[in-house]
């Protein structure tokens, strides 16, 4: 080499289990096993080789993985595009990630809700074997997704139930619960008439919402208005209007609970377009999932939903499922949490 030229630098090898093996001191089936977290391996040894793993930088050849043993180590998770809060993917992402964290697999995320055939996005997983289970959100009452993954035993859990009679992994939040919780306050605070814009009737969770609101009304014996010809995945534009074509009527709603951050700031932003003082004429309270509703003004009562803590039961009750495990270790049912720290102002 003439002096002045370029030194060339060695490749960087790709570390690999052997590789592993010979930094650690034991054998690559070893090695193998304890990388995949088999309990048969001790800890202190799962853990040095772990350790060993980290620091040369190994990452598991996929391709060869799914020769050896059939699976991908892929799960694929199908991300609805359409929701009502601010951070649901990002929380969802986050809580699952955690879920998984030291069982070596990824996550492969599709958008749902773009006008594809989501059933055949199944369809070709499975056919395909692109991974080892699917998770999907905005479940419906009978939904063919479900059905499908029941009828070919493939691995799946959902967010949300449906009525289907043959159990199935789940993680869902007890919207009825929530829509009594969030009336019961309303009332409390000298409300009569509710007003909650839905879910689109076919999503499980709507159908939640409808039964708890209806419990919560006639136990009050208030008025209770779902508006026509909207629900929360309308546009801004078309909900607002509804909200205000309400107010025109001659027995106009003075509370609403609303399923989430963006069907708040609709509704408070329609309230003060009207000229209405949201906690004077009419009160808010909301479903929320992320800081952002303590930045609100006017200031609104809310009840929480922890959807990080539904990513990472979700990546819990999966594994669950890939292992064998109980059905009852499979269906999670998570609780609302209020949030009513804030009193609203009483002029009723």
């Amino acid at each position: 080499m003439s002096e002045g030229s370029p030194t060339a630098s060695a490749p960087d090898k790709r570390a690999t289990l052997r590789t592993v093996a010979e930094k650690s001191g034991f054998a690559i089936t070893t090695v193998s096993r304890a990388l995949a977290n088999d309990p048969r391996i001790a800890k202190t040894t799962r853990e040095k080789v772990a350790a060993v793993a980290d620091e040369l930088g190994y990452v598991p050849n996929r391709a060869a993985q799914r020769l050896r043993t059939g699976r991908t180590k892929v799960i694929s998770l199908l991300l609805n595009t359409n929701h009502e809060f601010v951070s649901f993917s990002s929380e969802l992402l986050r809580g699952m990630t955690e879920g998984l964290r030291g069982t070596g697999y990824a996550m492969n995320i599709t958008p749902s809700g773009m006008g594809e055939d989501a059933l055949e996005v199944i369809r070709n997983i499975h056919r395909n074997s692109l991974a080892d289970a699917v998770v999907f959100t905005r479940t419906e009452c009978f939904d063919d997704r479900v059905r499908y993954l029941l009828e070919h035993n493939f691995p799946f859990a959902t967010h949300g139930r449906t009525d289907f009679t043959t159990p199935h992994p789940y993680v869902d939040f007890d919207n009825a619960r929530f829509a009594r919780m969030a009336i019961d306050r309303l009332v409390e605070n000298g409300r009569k008439h509710i007003c909650m814009v839905m879910p689109d009737e076919r999503y499980t969770f709507g159908q939640h919402l409808r039964v708890g609101a209806r419990q919560a009304v006639t136990q009050h014996g208030i008025d209770f208005t779902i508006p026509e010809g909207v629900n929360f995945d309308s546009p801004p534009d078309a909900i607002s209007a509804a909200l205000r074509q309400l107010h025109a009527s001659d027995n106009p709603p003075d509370g609403y609970v609303c399923v989430g951050e963006i069907m708040a700031l609709i509704t408070l932003a329609a309230l003060q377009d009207m000229g209405l003082t949201p906690g004077v004429e009419a009160d808010i309270l909301a479903k929320h999932a992320s800081p952002i509703s303590n930045h609100f003004r006017p200031r609104i009562e809310t009840v929480h939903e922890d959807v990080y803590a539904t990513g990472k039961a979700m990546a819990q009750v999966l594994l669950h499922r890939m292992n064998g495990g109980s059905m009852e270790d499979m269906q999670v049912l998570l609780a609302p949490v209020h949030d009513f720290s804030m009193s609203l102002p009483s002029k009723h």
